[in-house]
């Protein structure tokens, strides 16, 4: 049997890390990559070198954006006394392309999951509870994901928030038990922004 290119199996690896792309994907996609001509080589690499020096992450909310802040945070027409608290930008994308929420958002970069390594100081957790505390913010939506991680750092944050003073409301349980919000349709979303319900502090 022939040995691949290492070239290949170099490239293969590493798209296999990204997430969502099995090995037999990144395999598709790296001999794709090989088979593009110079001119669509160098367009692929000069769109990841863009992404990779103008996109960055908005240092008031997280989203991602090429102006800091972000078109979202700076836009007069949103409602600034609600913040929607996501696991990640994605999710972001999902709940606006729904048409249904015109508040701020607070994108927390994961969820909270001590197994994986990951507890609430590396998070953007710290940030969201300076947000609640002053200014405007007088509701904050949790919509983080309806699975076991999720619930748990909805609870967290719904213990963090309780005492400042602010709303503090879950999303209806439009998206099902164990799925994804970006994967929700948006009319489950709109749904499930639209019936959202408060919580406090157990």
């Amino acid at each position: 049997m022939a040995k691949r290119p290492q070239s290949i199996d170099r490239l293969t690896a590493e798209l296999a890390r990204m997430p969502g792309i099995g090995r037999r994907t990144a395999e598709r996609l790296a001999y794709y990559i090989q088979s593009l001509d110079n001119d669509g080589a160098r367009k692929l690499v000069d769109a990841i070198r863009e992404v990779k020096t103008k996109a960055k992450a908005c240092s008031v909310c997280g989203n991602v954006s090429e102006s800091d802040p972000c078109p979202i945070c700076t836009d007069r027409s949103r409602d600034t006394s609600v913040v929607c608290v996501v696991e990640r930008v994605r999710d972001l994308d999902v709940i606006e392309a729904s048409g249904s929420y015109h508040g701020l958002y607070h994108v927390l970069g994961g969820h909270i999951a001590p197994l994986e390594g990951v507890y609430p100081e590396n998070l953007t957790v710290a940030k969201l509870l300076k947000r609640a505390k002053g200014g405007p913010v007088k509701e904050v939506i949790i919509a983080t994901n309806p699975d076991t991680e999720g619930d748990s750092t909805a609870n967290f944050l719904v213990d963090k928030l309780a005492p400042l003073g602010v709303t503090v409301t879950v999303l209806a349980r439009g998206v099902p038990a164990g799925g994804q919000i970006e994967h929700a349709a948006q009319s489950t979303l709109a749904g499930a922004i639209a019936g959202r319900r408060p919580v406090s502090a157990k």
